[in-house]
């Protein structure tokens, strides 16, 4: 089904991703640290749909659909680093950034901050071109929200 899509994701030269490419991109993600403990729990879905939302302006039932769109994606979308590298070549920094922060909240969505969400987050942020300073920054304001 993303076929194409992915195919595009992970040219040499990957043009920036148009919004909507953006937007299944970032979901994809959310969905694979969500699921990086071997747990995908409704806390982390509601979360993932509530950040979805909140920043694309989207309501309750396009924020599932997407959810529902990216979780497919993931399930197709190559290793994570190559798919981390082809985000990070077609995103600008601050978008990457913002997607770290976002990713943060999800590993803190279920109360725990489970080893394997937590090595994984780290290693997306690397491969994202996002240094630790800023991921560090990013991990306090989630848990600002999340307190």
């Amino acid at each position: 089904m993303f076929a194409d899509f992915l195919t595009r994701l992970i040219q040499p030269q990957p043009a920036p991703l148009p919004d909507a490419g953006a937007r299944l991109a970032l979901g994809a993600l959310l969905v694979r640290i969500a699921r990086s403990d071997g747990e995908y729990t409704h806390e982390e879905t509601a979360r993932i749909e509530r950040i979805l939302a909140k920043r694309y302006g989207l309501d309750g039932p396009a924020a599932l659909s997407l959810r529902q769109q990216a979780e497919q994606l993931e399930a197709e979308a190559p290793d994570t680093v190559r798919f981390t590298r082809a985000i990070k070549d077609a995103v600008a920094y601050e978008d990457r950034e913002a997607v770290v922060e976002a990713l943060w909240d999800v590993v803190l969505a279920d109360g725990i901050r489970d080893q394997e969400e937590d090595a994984m987050l780290r290693l997306v942020a690397n491969l994202l071109g996002v240094n630790d300073r800023d991921s560090a920054l990013a991990r306090h304001r989630a848990e600002g929200r999340n307190a």
